[in-house]
């Protein structure tokens, strides 16, 4: 049977007991149900894999005792901070998982021209908390031994700003000869990725000021939900940990 993996705020250590946090808690006994005995796999951030046995479970309140703790070797040494335009339905909620499983350290969602998403207040928050909680399970599925931040949405100008502190910054635009085997390795890259209708000449432009290449992936244009996952698989690949 498969040992289920769970994220939990809680500090964790061998040999001690835990009582998990209120969303672990609620997964574990609401959703999947688990009773005393069973064991969990536990992780919160420190880059170790916690084993664990359940000695107390309610719907609300959950205790495990810690069995072990080993080292979680899952996490890329390319910092990859990704700048995704907001997008309707599943496709941010896709963007997010995925960029989660291909190594992301930082997920900012954007605001731009022809975004046809508008997030403000209560709406936003609630957004975001859905977003993290999507990038939580991606990271318990796939292995990470740390869950990316989801950070609130940005403008353009914004965006570029914080992102001045890369080594490599990078807006995908198919109209351009760059790509990316011609660039030297970095430590981190940001990656700005646009929506559907593409960013506007005036913000690659702006984009390039202030510090961005424009690249290409390929001649075909991709989707804003599938440009970030082709991108962030080829930087790993020549930069990160994919193939090594």
């Amino acid at each position: 049977m498969r040992i289920p993996r769970i994220f939990t705020d809680s500090p964790l250590q061998a040999g001690g007991l835990c009582e998990l946090d209120e969303n672990a808690a609620n997964h574990v006994g609401r959703v999947l149900r688990m009773q005393p005995g069973q064991e969990l796999r536990l992780f919160n951030g420190d880059g170790q894999d916690y084993t664990a046995t359940i000695t107390q479970a309610g719907k609300k309140n959950v205790q495990v005792e810690i069995t072990g703790a080993e080292t979680n070797n899952t996490e890329s040494p390319l910092n990859i901070i990704l700048g995704q335009t907001l997008s309707k339905g599943d496709r941010m909620d896709y963007a997010v998982q995925k960029a989660v499983e291909m190594g992301a350290t930082t997920i900012v969602p954007l605001t731009t021209e022809r975004s046809d998403v508008k997030l403000k207040g209560d709406r936003e928050e609630k957004r975001l908390r859905h977003w993290q909680q999507v990038a939580i399970s991606a990271a318990e599925q796939c292995g990470r031994a740390k869950v990316p931040n989801i950070l609130p949405v940005m403008t353009v100008a914004e965006w570029l700003q914080y992102s001045q502190t890369c080594d490599l910054r990078l807006v995908l635009h198919h109209r351009t000869e760059h790509s990316l085997n011609t660039l030297e390795k970095p430590a981190s890259v940001a990656l700005m990725i646009g929506p559907e209708g593409g960013l506007s000449a005036n913000e690659i432009a702006l984009a390039e000021q202030n510090g961005f290449l424009p690249v290409a992936l390929g001649p075909r244009v991709l989707r804003t939900e599938t440009a970030p996952v082709a991108a962030m698989a080829l930087c790993q690949w020549l930069w990160g940990d994919i193939g090594s």
